[in-house]
């Protein structure tokens, strides 16, 4: 499609990072930017890391103009918000590039002039919520996750282009709450998806039933959500605004973050190549020794979520794990193994997975593959046959013409752990003589110049043509170094003879001097300043649903406007029964039970109604509210009365009720 870019240039490629050693090799196969989690408040709390760690991963993002994002992205108490902000000044002054932040207390204090991107836990769906954050100083802003193409152009046509980045997910799981909108983790365990501990109740099985007890699905993970996946649309993303481009995936290991930003690399690199008008966001082209294929990692299934409108097919609901690709089918079955017909080649270690006839999925590990000694053809050759690690016994229901699949390649993981990509940043080198005796001048992609001096008595060469191929093959010797040669040119009146020492050293002096070039001329992102006067909230009274948790983030939304404010689910003000999740998808929906679909059919339509349905889990119980007029569905319950018993103090109390007209926000 044709993409008709706004001002903003730039197509960044924002890659996870569980670790500084993944993050580096996210920059090597072609990510423009890095998040990763630092020593606290993160909202992946296991996935924190230590600022020495950071400060090596972004020495070595800075060298291709890449970019380093840690996020500081988890509500916060007010005893937390002091080593908030020494955290982010230490972060600052090692070189780190934008906060992502969810907690507006943060706004409050005395931070660096860092900038700040706002986590996709801050819940942005409306043009509103948008230009606010925009206003407030957020220079870069992550969109929810169910938004259409049509609400995108909306955003970007309410905020300003050469002011605020608009950043969207493109592959990864799928939280199935709007983020920053679920609080079933902390009702039910004490553990706060806010606070970067969720317990991931979206991925467990669930008996579902209507008002009158009777069973509508059996034990299926109704609330989990295939795999995010917008490989086919990123063109008519780039044309809707969106000009972040970023994966899911900070618990994920270092063979998903290769792959899958390699993957998204070429794609963008695509749109570049059609799209002059359009920029990389970084330095260097990337080459690969594998070919990226997103299919290959830890997956349930693709989907591309709302972007296209709703769609029918977007749950994991028979299992919320990884069967894998498909591999064939059992042939015959035997005490100690089994023998299976497959067109792949296997590998002991490989991970194999099949449904039972309770479609519940099983996994084992292949202790043993081999192919049976058989003469005959080339088909008859792709008979295997496989020894469990565990034994035949249990493995239930496994029988001839079962069909199976394959969640764990030994072969491609042992591919991705080796060096798998090489990123280079093309230069031209000229080498001619001089006053003083030969200079090298290099010159990047990216315009930085820099050079260097020989100065010695030079030999004349016997052999020209032989002494010229023999300079070219030393000088384009940048295999230590992050450059190519992608010109070399030899500016000499006379043929030199010119040891291979002397223009070793040459070539390093130089290149050294481009580096220190390129950090000289490195600039820092700019902290966007806020409007002034402070722009209005777009409501007055906020719900426990803001995520208000303490005395600066209350005093940041009073000095915005906001009237009546209320504490985070987490001050346990919310007793009663509440909404702890909302969420575009619509289980009536999924199972063809929503209203709406029986629109027009003849004898259905009127007696199918959106009456709440309720979900099971052992002794767990949650009502399920459908608000069909922004689609939207509301998974209800209360909190657990041992989790109040886990939490010591008072909870926080900020407005119980709407203080007068024109009063003074206090508390």
């Amino acid at each position: 499609m044709s993409i008709t870019p706004p001002s903003g240039r730039e197509l960044e490629l924002l890659a996870p990072a569980r670790s500084a050693a993944i993050g580096i090799e996210a920059v090597n196969h072609g990510a423009d930017a890095v998040y990763i989690g630092g020593p606290a408040f993160g909202a992946r709390a296991g996935a924190g890391n230590a600022l020495a760690d950071i400060e090596s991963l972004v020495r070595h993002a800075h060298r291709f103009d890449a970019r380093i994002f840690v996020t500081l992205n988890t509500i916060l108490r007010d005893d937390e918000l002091e080593e908030a902000r020494r955290t982010a000044w230490a972060l600052y002054e090692m070189g780190v590039d934008a906060l992502i932040v969810q907690d507006m207390g943060l706004l409050e204090l005395d931070l660096p002039p860092i900038q700040l991107h706002a986590s996709t836990q801050t819940d942005i769906r409306t043009p509103e919520k948008a230009r606010f954050l925009q206003d407030v100083g957020f220079s870069q802003i992550v969109l929810a996750r169910e938004l259409t193409l049509e609400q995108i152009r909306a955003i970007r046509a309410a905020t300003d282009p050469t002011r605020c980045v608009i950043e969207f997910f493109i592959h990864g799981a799928l939280c199935v709450a709007y983020s920053g909108q679920c609080y079933i983790s902390h009702a039910h365990t004490g553990r706060s998806a806010n606070r970067g501990d969720c317990s991931q109740a979206c991925r467990l099985p669930y008996n579902v039933t209507d008002q009158a007890g009777r069973i509508v699905a059996h034990q299926q993970h109704v609330l989990s959500m295939k795999d995010n996946d917008q490989s086919a649309n990123l063109a008519a993303l780039v044309d809707a605004g969106v000009r972040s481009f970023k994966i899911e995936g900070r618990y994920k290991d270092m063979g998903y973050v290769k792959n899958i930003t390699a993957h998204y690399r070429l794609l963008l690199d695509d749109i570049l190549a059609a799209c002059p008008d359009l920029a990389r966001a970084s330095s260097g082209r990337c080459s690969y020794t594998f070919t990226p294929d997103p299919q290959r990692n830890y997956n349930r299934g693709a989907t591309d979520y709302f972007v296209n409108g709703r769609k029918d097919d977007i749950g994991a609901f028979d299992a919320p794990t990884w069967a894998g690709l498909p591999v064939g089918h059992v042939l015959v079955t035997a005490r100690d193994s089994f023998e299976l017909e497959s067109a792949v080649q296997l590998a002991n270690g490989d991970g194999l997975t099949y449904f039972d006839l309770q479609r519940n999925l099983v996994g084992f590990r292949a202790n043993k593959v081999e192919r049976p000694a058989q003469p005959g053809s080339a088909a008859q050759l792709a008979r295997w046959r496989v020894w469990p690690a565990d034994g035949m016994a249990r493995l239930k229901d496994l029988r001839a013409g079962t069909e199976l699949s394959r969640n764990t390649d030994m072969a491609w993981d042992r591919l991705l752990e080796k060096k798998s990509a090489e990123r280079r940043i093309a230069l031209s080198m000229t080498l001619r003589e001089c006053t003083d005796g030969l200079a090298l001048d290099v010159e990047d992609e990216d315009g930085h110049r820099a050079g260097a001096v020989l100065a010695q008595a030079f030999e004349a060469a016997k052999d020209a043509a032989r002494a010229e191929a023999a300079l070219r093959e030393q000088l384009g010797k940048l295999g230590g170094t992050i450059f190519t040669a992608a010109h070399i040119t030899i500016e000499l009146p006379r043929p030199w003879f010119l040891p291979a020492a002397a223009i070793n050293a040459l070539r390093r002096e130089a290149i050294e001097a481009l580096e220190a070039a390129r950090a000289a001329a490195r600039q820092r992102l700019p902290r966007a300043a806020a409007v002034a006067p402070p722009a209005p909230y777009p409501d007055d009274s906020l719900s426990y649903l803001a995520n208000v948790f303490n005395h600066k983030a209350r005093d940041f939304y009073a000095r915005h406007g906001v009237q009546v404010i209320e504490a985070a689910y987490e001050s346990h003000e919310e007793l009663g029964e509440a909404s702890l999740m909302i969420t575009k998808h619509c289980v009536r929906y999924s199972l063809s039970l929503c209203p709406k679909q029986t629109a027009g059919v003849t004898g259905v339509a009127g007696t199918i109604r959106a009456e709440p349905l309720v979900l099971v889990n052992g002794s767990e119980r949650l009502t399920l509210r459908f608000d069909c007029k922004p689609c939207e569905m509301h998974v209800v319950g209360r909190i657990k009365k041992s989790v109040l018993r886990q939490t010591e103090g008072a909870p926080l109390q900020f407005y119980r009720t709407r203080p007068p007209s024109g009063a003074q926000a206090t508390r």
